[in-house]
């Protein structure tokens, strides 16, 4: 079958920056879904996005569908004649409603009888007439939150669209699409090349683009030009470094269609400012990259990136200072102005700000907060004193004038300005540290009082919200209440502090007056563990691994990560597979023989065969072993030295009846494989571990 490359290109007003990639993502991925489900096949799929376009090209694609065989089953030859042998009406039915006469029909023998079948071979549409009607479904597939219409037309958009392409090799698709007839004409730059280009073929594009019309169509090119234009920039001006956030170069690639890297400068009175505010007024507000010396000090420095080639840059680079400066202007008056309160002073404007209708005010929360904290930094041997106020002041900084402006700056300049209070330099670190991890992967408090609020604050959220039934619920979780679970538990292993989830939710229910569930504490210690599950699928851990350590459900999370760490480790063992089994079987016998009711202890004189008293020995050996080590967490250790006891497990199994015809031999028997799986239950259910087959 023929291939050619095709192409499709939407032009559009300028597309919202932030919006490009993703739409640029959904584009490509709709048309190469559409593309698997016709059956059509093709090669590689490229996509493009700049500012005013979004275009995907296809290698290879095939001119058409392939034919295929279709078969339909009509009735059964029993009911589709009758006893002259004549067609019934069930049969001619059958045949009228696919055109055809009962003459062109054929018989299916099966298991069940025969059946009147139409065999034929269905002719693959070609691609030129497909594509439109992929283009169309893939576009209205697109992540548009909402649509707009645009003059006369109806149809509907993220942006007014005003030329669109089709070609497949050099042949135009002159089918409408969103309104428009297609063509094989782009446009350039709106400043460098205001005119219409031709694409000979899609192979042309973004080449044209490129050399004629002085636009980068392709996005993964386009940001690593930025990128290196940026850092080159900074080391040969300033001998500095230019910092690339990511999201911010994803944003200023979005915005470019000829991307002209420029650095200005700012005043140096504008360095008394705290870095990050001056950063968050750079980058929030005219998208400029920062520069920062060798020693990681900000330089009064910014690279602002232009969209054309300008004859006088020094007067573009002159309206970005002048823009630029009642920016951090305002920053500074915000952060002097901010100065003259002391946070201390700032408590009492939090009582009119809402945290939730029935939960109270964020005053009410800060109250709340500081006497869990209080409680937390007691068990982990910090300072209560230092952990009550810190919670207590955590959340003044949300009324500086400062942090109404840059929302982003909430506890970064809660820290500065108690330090500027004379606060406890832990004080001051905590009210930033409190909102740590604030992502997947950020850091942690490094302090034990910001751990200590950090912890205090999530777990306030997580028990009030589930104390008055609003837990997370499918994908709406207004409260980041996931995120908040996740945030505690990576604290508290990763800086292994001696905290049960348990007893710190129960304290933090008892701060509260207006719950309504019962049980809260528990309900949100059963969420948080259930957290788990997908952290240590991240790192590789199977499933079963964390649900054999689930069903003693452990509330302490440095004790659970031990136990998981311990049971993966085993599982790695040669042993592991046979000892899970045997703990699986030996699960199934107590269970059906009274469970819990069965006793413990053993009577060495009740044990008559060889290897069952080898098995009572080794037991006891290895329970003087690993108690002691259990006592310490010391589970890994443990579940080594209990894989010892597979050969006296299996020879036990191969050579003993356990369920013996006396009662008191029986009752023996099955006390010490109590014995024997209470080991193991000291860390994990082993029985739920994959076992041999």
């Amino acid at each position: 079958m023929a291939t050619q490359d095709f192409l499709v290109e939407l032009g559009t007003e300028e597309l919202p920056p932030k919006a490009l990639k993703p739409l640029s993502d959904a584009f490509t991925a709709g048309i190469a879904r559409g593309l698997e489900d016709a059956g059509i096949a093709f090669g590689k799929v490229e996509s493009f996005a700049a500012p005013r376009r979004l275009a995907v090209r296809v290698r290879d694609l095939a001119d058409a569908q392939p034919d295929k065989s279709v078969e339909k089953r009509g009735p059964a030859v029993k009911a589709a004649f009758d006893d002259a042998g004549n067609p019934t009406r069930a049969l001619t039915g059958f045949a009228t409603s696919l055109g055809v006469t009962p003459d062109q029909l054929d018989t299916l023998e099966t298991d069940k009888g025969a059946w009147v079948v139409y065999r034929t071979v269905e002719k693959g549409r070609p691609t030129v007439e497909l594509m439109p009607e992929l283009v169309e479904q893939s576009l209205a597939g697109l992540p548009i939150p909402k649509r707009m219409r645009w003059g006369a037309y109806r149809t509907e958009f993220v942006r007014p669209v005003h030329w669109a392409i089709m070609l497949f090799g050099n042949k135009v698709i002159d089918t409408p699409i969103m309104g428009l007839t297609p063509g094989n004409k782009t446009r350039g730059h709106r400043f460098h090349c205001p005119k219409s280009l031709i694409v000979p073929t899609p192979g042309d594009y973004e080449v044209v683009l490129k050399q004629e019309g002085y636009v980068i169509a392709d996005f993964a090119e386009r940001r690593e030009q930025i990128r290196s234009g940026v850092t080159a920039l900074a080391e040969k001006e300033a001998d500095g470094k230019a910092v690339i956030d990511e999201e911010l170069l994803d944003e200023v690639t979005a915005l470019n269609e000829w991307p002209v890297p420029l650095i200005g400068r700012f005043d140096e009175r504008f360095l008394e400012v705290p870095a990050e505010a001056l950063i968050s007024s750079m980058k929030e507000h005219q998208k400029y990259f920062h520069v920062v010396a060798a020693d990681g000090e900000i330089l009064p420095l910014f690279i602002t990136v232009a969209n054309l080639e300008s004859k006088e840059p020094g007067q573009v680079i002159s309206g970005n200072e002048k823009v630029i400066r009642p920016r951090l202007a305002d920053a500074a008056f915000f952060y002097e102005t901010d100065r003259k309160t002391r946070l201390e002073d700032r408590v009492e404007q939090l009582k009119p700000i809402v945290f939730q209708e029935k939960l109270g005010s964020i005053y009410d929360k800060s109250v709340r907060v500081a006497a869990l904290a209080k409680k937390i930094a007691g068990a982990i041997g910090s300072d209560p004193a230092l952990a009550e106020r810190a919670a207590m002041l955590a959340k003044t900084d949300l009324v500086t004038e400062m942090v109404l402006e840059f929302t982003d700056l909430q506890g970064i300049m809660g820290q500065y300005y108690a330090a500027n209070d004379g606060e406890h330099e832990d004080v001051a670190r905590a009210l930033n540290e409190q909102y740590m991890p604030r992502f997947a992967g950020d850091d942690l408090p490094t302090t034990l009082t910001g751990c200590a609020v950090a912890i205090a604050d999530r777990l306030d959220s997580l028990v009030g919200l589930f104390g008055i039934n609003q837990p997370p619920s499918g994908t709406r979780d207004p409260f980041a209440l996931r995120r908040a679970s996740l945030g505690v538990l990576r604290i508290i292993i990763e800086r292994e502090l001696p905290l049960d989830l348990q007893t710190c939710c129960q304290w933090a229910e008892e701060n509260f007056t207006v719950l309504t569930e019962q049980n809260t504490a528990s309900t949100v210690v059963d969420y948080m563990l259930e957290r788990f599950r997908a952290h240590y699928e991240e790192q590789g851990i199977g499933a079963e691994v964390y649900l054999a350590v689930h069903a003693r459900r452990p509330t302490q999370p440095l004790d659970f990560d031990r136990r998981v760490k311990a049971v993966e480790a085993f599982r790695q063992l040669p042993e592991a597979l046979a000892l899970a089994g045997a703990n699986k079987r030996v699960s199934n016998i107590l269970t059906k023989q009274g469970g819990d009711a069965i006793a413990e202890t053993v009577d060495k004189n009740l044990l008559q065969d060889q290897a069952e008293q080898a098995l009572a020995e080794q037991i006891s050996q290895q329970a003087a072993k690993v108690l002691p080590l259990f006592e310490q967490g010391n589970y890994a250790e443990a579940l080594s030295s209990l894989a010892s006891l597979r050969e006296p497990v299996d020879n036990f199994f191969d050579e003993v009846m356990v369920m013996a015809d006396d009662d008191a031999i029986r009752n023996n028997r099955l006390a010490m494989l109590n014995q024997l799986r209470n080991l193991f239950l000291r860390v994990a259910d082993i029985s739920l571990l994959p076992t041999a087959s």
